[in-house]
């Protein structure tokens, strides 16, 4: 998820690394209940005098929640857990993918605006969308998701602000 620390440039510093807001895994957490007490249950009234059907039977619902549980519970927070976001005193970094991996990375001597919006339910959770706006080729990034999210949008904000004043840390 992280960069690790030999690939940080020279005077490079990680300001802090993170992922999206745990409030992505509400749904499978969810989904992860109701197949679990759906399957349990449905083991559990089938007919004991279907003979040896019974067992065939217990077998496919088994699988068929394992399906269910690994479509939507468990391929969610394995993307969840390998969206990572790293900001550095020179760049800041998204990686996402589960078998295939993408990086973006900003330079913070490029970034234009940094924004953020969060609705009622993000600003009691204190996570929120941040608009990253460069001079790259791609203009614009939008994350959703990010926890701290005026943390995050501060400590940005400051890291480009001393990249435009040619400082790095303050100084």
């Amino acid at each position: 998820m992280t960069i690790p620390d030999h690939h940080l440039t020279q005077g490079e510093r990680r300001i802090r690394s993170f992922h999206p807001h745990w409030k992505r895994l509400i749904g499978p957490f969810v989904a992860l209940i109701l197949i679990a007490a759906a399957s349990g249950a449905a083991i559990y009234f089938v007919p004991a005098d279907w003979g040896q059907y019974a067992a065939y039977v217990r077998i496919a619902i088994g699988v068929i929640a394992l399906i269910l549980l690994t479509i939507w519970s468990f391929v969610p927070y394995l993307q969840w857990k390998n969206t990572g976001y790293v900001l550095t005193t020179h760049r800041f970094t998204i990686s996402t993918g589960v078998l295939n991996k993408s990086t973006d990375e900003i330079p913070i001597a490029k970034v234009n605006t940094v924004s953020s919006d969060q609705t009622f339910a993000e600003r009691f959770l204190g996570c929120g969308t941040l608009t990253v706006e460069s001079a790259g080729d791609r203009g614009e990034i939008v994350l959703r998701d990010i926890p701290r999210i005026q943390d995050v949008r501060t400590d940005l904000f400051r890291l480009v602000e001393d990249a435009s004043d040619g400082e790095i840390d303050g100084r």
